[in-house]
């Protein structure tokens, strides 16, 4: 099934003309304060072919911002890197310099794992 057909309230057909589907909504969450976001950084090599990657978790606000944050990261390291489910994956080992450049800007952020 298709995500968009997901919101859809439980009518499958209908012979009504005048029928309209009543979408559920979806809450619009906003982005917090840099000061109230609580960000962990840690490094991840599963499935990755030994290879490291920086994840960066816990960020709470749309997308769009996630995205943002995700791409000044992505220019500050030189390297690549997406945004994928919630996370930001920056390729490397980078976690000292994110954290630094994350304090910077106000964030609560922290190194989290081994």
């Amino acid at each position: 099934m298709s995500n968009k057909n997901k919101n859809i309230s439980g009518v499958v057909f209908s012979t009504d003309t005048n029928f309209s589907y009543d979408f559920e909504k979806e809450e619009s969450i906003n982005t917090l304060p840099n000061n109230q976001q609580h960000l962990k950084i840690f490094l991840d090599k599963k499935n990755r072919a030994g290879k490291a990657v920086s994840a960066i978790s816990g960020f709470v606000g749309t997308t769009d911002d996630l995205n943002v944050l995700g791409s000044n990261l992505k220019k500050l390291c030189g390297v690549g890197g997406t945004v994928k489910d919630g996370e930001i994956l920056i390729q490397g080992e980078f976690r000292d310099k994110i954290l630094a450049h994350l304090i910077k800007l106000g964030y609560k952020a922290k190194k989290a794992g081994g």
